[in-house]
């Protein structure tokens, strides 16, 4: 990639957007810019996992704000990630369209294990280097993650369905506070606790950090109030938690460091974190200065400069399920160039890309089961944790994977567009010319695509000496034809 001066990260969280915009120099970030917006983007969910008409507008303008301080900025010099409301919003493949022309760029939605792993990452990139394993927990809007880490190096992930918005909305609804809905919050955080316990606790690490609002603003009250004078102390948390029940109600709560936009979700952020002091045994924890949007940039950073996560998650993968290298590097090879010779000036380095991944990684299924193969393959980029890429990035994998082979017919929804016509064929030509796992001389191969035709060229002659290739040329031929596409093969 070319190297990019200056570089943004917008993170769309379930409780706030926020911006932030660094600047590269000798190889380090430093932060110039930062923005939020208070969206509580799920606040809008409504029983139905919809987002409400009222969140969406929330979200246009703040992303509109968002947009002129971006303008100017190159596309691949800026990531915009979505976490838990996105990622459960039933109605997000409506939204992200608009907020994407809202916004200007696109906009990756990201599960919580990666989220887990870029918040790591922010954290780990604004502490000083230590070999102690370090805990850090990031209540978000509607999850919460908690990592293991030493260095820079992320141990241990998890995220798990509990943010204080989405806890706030189902146990403080009307801002009350009273020692049965608070013990209701809490021991169903608890609950959910119980299933990370035993690689969480506290022999596992050696401090604890907090990562983004919840965490810095309950430092904050406490230091401020009395409660605490070093972070976050189990001490502290008692003292707050009987101040919350004898208020009674979170309008009424006179406490520094409470700003007016954290009101609303104060009581299932504070919930949460007592349940985790509690189950984890943590007794003091200090507010982290890294967060997810750190994160995204310092990952994005790496994308520049031989790092990207992307290519070691490919790797791992290659080797856990043993992929036949030599066969892999002849697929793909030979997938890329039809790729570029089908989309001619169109293709950008993000598409040679995806097709580069899917290509080395289209036999992934083989370790299960050499029958159907390519639909394990499929199913295991769709829904495998895979560190480095976004659901939408391997939702391409796997149907570019999915489709290396076999009836295209019954996939005619999921093939929206050319481009994706162009790389699904390159992958299956490709496929279709080393069926053989070995490597052959193939004669100089010639490809256009003008959007609903193709046109290969191959010399007579090398067809005549492979009439099997030849018939699975004609067999492509008739399964374009169920897609209304039509392939032309030229003899020369």
């Amino acid at each position: 990639m070319q190297h990019q001066p200056i570089l943004a990260a917008v993170d769309l969280g379930s409780n706030s957007f926020r911006l932030q915009i660094a600047r590269v120099e000798n190889d380090q970030l430093y932060m110039l810019d930062g923005l939020r917006e208070p969206v509580r983007l799920a606040a809008g969910l409504n029983t139905d996992q919809h987002l409400d008409t009222e969140a969406q507008l929330r979200a246009f303008t703040a992303l509109g704000r968002f947009a002129e301080r971006l303008r100017g900025l190159p596309q691949e010099a800026v990531r915009t990630v979505g976490t838990n409301a996105l990622r459960v919003a039933k109605n997000a493949t409506d939204f992200i369209p608009q907020a994407e022309h809202v916004l200007g760029f696109p906009i990756e939605v990201i599960a919580g294990m990666e989220e887990a792993r870029l918040i790591y990452i922010g954290v780990a990139h604004g502490l000083p280097q230590s070999e102690d394993n370090l805990l850090v927990m990031d209540i978000g809007g509607g999850s919460t993650e908690f990592i293991i880490g030493s260095g820079l190096t992320p141990l241990k992930l998890k995220s798990l369905h509990m943010g204080c918005v989405s806890y706030s909305l189902r146990f403080f609804s009307d801002g009350k506070i009273t020692k049965q809905n608070l013990r209701q919050a809490e021991f169903a955080a608890r609950n959910t606790l119980q299933t990370i316990v035993v690689d969480f606790n506290k022999g596992q690490w050696a401090s604890a950090l907090g990562s983004s609002g919840s965490a810095r603003v309950l430092c904050d009250v406490l230091e401020l109030n009395g409660y605490s004078e070093n972070g976050i102390t189990r001490d502290g948390l008692e003292k707050l938690r009987a101040y919350l029940l004898k208020t009674g109600d979170v309008q009424k709560l006179d406490l520094q460091g409470l700003r007016a936009d954290r009101v609303p979700v104060f009581s299932g952020g504070f919930a949460i974190m007592y349940a985790a002091f509690c189950e984890l045994k943590i007794e003091q924890m200090h507010p982290a200065l890294g967060a997810l949007r750190e994160g995204v940039l310092y990952d994005l950073w790496g994308r520049f400069h031989n790092n990207d996560m992307r290519e070691v998650t490919v790797q791992q993968f290659m080797r856990r399920y043993h992929v036949d290298a030599r066969q892999a590097e002849r697929v793909t090879k030979l997938a890329c160039q039809f790729s570029r010779q089908f989309l001619g000036d169109e293709i950008d380095e993000s598409m040679l890309h995806i097709m580069g991944w899917a290509a080395r990684l289209h036999e992934l299924g083989i370790s299960i089961a050499h029958n159907g193969y390519h639909k394990h393959t499929a199913y295991i980029l769709a829904n495998a944790d895979m560190p480095g890429f976004s659901k939408k990035e391997q939702a391409r994998l796997s149907l570019l994977t999915l489709t290396q082979r076999g009836n295209l017919e019954k996939l005619k929804s999921q093939l929206k567009n050319a481009e994706d016509c162009a790389l699904i064929m390159s992958l299956r030509l490709a496929v279709l010319f080393y069926r053989n796992r070995s490597n052959i001389s193939l004669p100089a191969l010639r490809g256009r695509f003008s959007g609903t035709k193709f046109h290969l060229s191959i010399d007579a002659n090398w067809l005549t000496q492979n009439p099997l290739t030849e018939a699975a040329l004609q067999e492509e031929v008739l399964q374009w034809e169920a897609l209304k596409v039509s392939i032309q093969i030229l003899s020369e």
